[in-house]
């Protein structure tokens, strides 16, 4: 407004004021810039500090993605062997593992031929004169059979091998193979060893394997493997068979402790194995052959797996793995 009573205002009080809005500004900028940047840092996946919990814990750091950033750690922070505090411990393994659950082709063993030897004969107990007579196995002469071991409970060595060997006959069939047993329980005794031994080649066999239970001293236990040992003498000559019965029996000591966990046995034999010349059932054999005790039945511990049906199914599940590895291997 302009007029007699008006006056210009004041310079230096003007100039004041606009240098204070001036500084102000700059200040105010910055602080708007530096504030957006920080949130924009951590939009993005910049660290930001860490949240504090009620306890008064910093909260662990959040990636990304939304999940929670474990604190990172040093080789040196744990000592081998050892977990760290809240780390869960490592399951442990069972003493009895699973059986193999490695599928196998149904053809597997198509075209082969395998005969299984159940030891002995429920009825030979009854029938002491015929087993009791002496057969030639070619470095001696032997009993024709016996009448084998048993539990303290009663649980015959031969009920055992027929149950076992019924069962990885199963197995073995499901995978194409042909089948044949010794003796399936439908005759009153035997057969004779001698007869047992032909069984492999009268099949056209091309592996052949005893099942037994021991009958060793109570204190000790776990399973054997019974290999043959080189014999040429009177009718018998089995060097043709003794290196690949060899190679099924280390088959045979690895899938049997893997599908029962059994250990070798502590009593007798060395590392689960044991060569002999005095069984007519290896001694007369054409066909690789084997036998395995699958543990001392006079053992409460061996009794009590053996007694198990689902162990003598890990039992013959062992055994019908090892006669597959050696079939589709060699």
């Amino acid at each position: 407004m302009t007029g007699p009573n008006s006056r210009p205002p004041r310079r230096s009080t003007l100039l004041r004021a606009t240098t204070a809005v001036g500084a102000a500004v700059p200040l105010c900028l910055a602080g708007w810039l530096g504030w957006q940047s920080l949130g924009h840092s951590a939009a993005v996946g910049g660290t930001a500090a860490p949240a504090t919990s009620p306890t008064g814990t910093a909260a662990p750091a959040t990636s990304p993605t939304g999940t929670t950033t474990p604190e990172a750690t040093t080789p040196e922070a744990t000592a081998p062997g050892t977990t760290t505090p809240g780390t869960p411990a490592p399951a442990q393994t069972p003493n009895t593992p699973a059986p193999s659950d490695t599928p196998v082709s149904p053809t597997a063993l198509t075209g082969r031929t395998i005969l299984l030897d159940p030891g002995h004969n429920p009825g030979n107990s009854a029938h002491t004169a015929e087993i009791n007579r002496l057969v030639d196995i070619g470095n001696s002469r032997k009993q024709c059979d016996t009448t084998g071991t048993e539990t303290n409970s009663g649980y015959t060595e031969a009920e055992y091998a027929l149950d076992v060997s019924h069962r990885a006959r199963a197995i073995l069939a499901a995978r194409g193979a042909t089948v044949v047993l010794a003796q399936d329980g439908d005759r009153p005794w035997g057969p004779c060893i001698d007869e047992r031994a032909r069984a492999g080649a009268d099949a056209h066999a091309d592996v052949a394997l005893s099942v037994h239970g021991d009958g060793g001293p109570a204190g000790g236990s776990g399973f054997h493997v019974i290999l043959p040992a080189k014999v040429a003498a009177g009718k018998a000559d089995n060097a043709a068979i003794v290196e690949p019965s060899r190679r099924l029996g280390l088959l045979l000591r690895e899938h049997f402790r893997a599908a029962t966990g059994e250990p070798y046995a502590d009593y007798t034999a060395s590392d689960g194995l044991d060569t002999r010349s005095d069984l007519g059932g290896l001694n007369l054999s054409t066909v690789p052959k084997v036998f395995i005790e699958c543990g001392n039945m006079r053992n409460p511990v061996d009794a009590k797996r053996m007694t198990d049906p689902q162990w003598r199914q890990r039992a013959a599940q062992g055994i019908a793995d090892a006669l597959t590895a050696y079939l589709t291997t060699r």
